[in-house]
C-alpha cells in the first residue's frame, strides 16, 4: 500500500498488515497514520492525495462556519476510530481556494471521500463521528 507522507510527501510502501502498526515515514521518521487530522494546503493536497492508496476522507471547512466548529471534534473522533483504515485531512477553504474551485466545493463542511487519488463520494453538512464512520466504512 502507497502512502504519502503528510509532512514531506515521500511515498512510503506499507504492507497492508502492518497499517496497524504506527508506520513512520522512511524519509522524515514523521508518523504516517497518526489517527489525527492532519492540515492540507493547495500546494500538498495533489501530492499526498493523488498518490496515497488508502482511502483518504477531507473535511472541507472555514474558521468562521459554526457547522465546520460542531463537526471538527467529532472528524477527529472518526479519525480515531478508522486509524490505519483511512486517512483523515482538512482542508481550509478559505486559504486554499485553489482546490476548493478544483473539487466544486459549494457549501461547507463538505466531507469528500478519495480512493486512488479519485473523488469516489461527497456529503454535505455537519456529521456526527458515528455516522462518519459509519459513511466511511460503506463506501470504502
Amino acid at each position: 500500500m502507497l502512502i504519502a507522507c503528510l509532512h514531506c510527501q515521500t511515498l512510503n510502501r506499507v504492507p497492508q498488515a502492518r497499517l496497524q502498526d504506527d508506520p513512520n515515514c522512511g524519509q522524515c521518521k514523521q508518523p504516517l497514520l497518526s489517527g489525527e487530522p492532519f492540515e492540507l494546503t493547495d500546494e500538498n493536497f495533489a501530492a499526498v492525495v493523488g498518490k496515497t492508496e488508502l482511502p483518504v476522507v477531507v473535511d472541507v471547512w472555514a474558521p468562521w462556519c459554526g457547522p465546520c466548529r460542531m463537526m471538527a471534534p467529532q472528524f477527529e473522533q472518526a479519525a480515531r476510530e478508522l486509524k490505519g483504515q483511512a486517512l483523515f485531512v482538512k482542508l481550509n477553504s478559505d486559504d486554499n481556494p485553489k482546490t476548493s474551485v478544483r473539487y466544486r466545493i459549494r457549501s461547507i463542511p463538505t466531507v469528500l471521500l478519495f480512493r486512488g487519488g479519485e473523488e469516489y463520494s461527497r456529503q454535505s453538512g455537519a456529521m456526527p463521528a458515528r455516522d462518519l464512520v459509519r459513511w466511511v466504512q460503506q463506501v470504502r
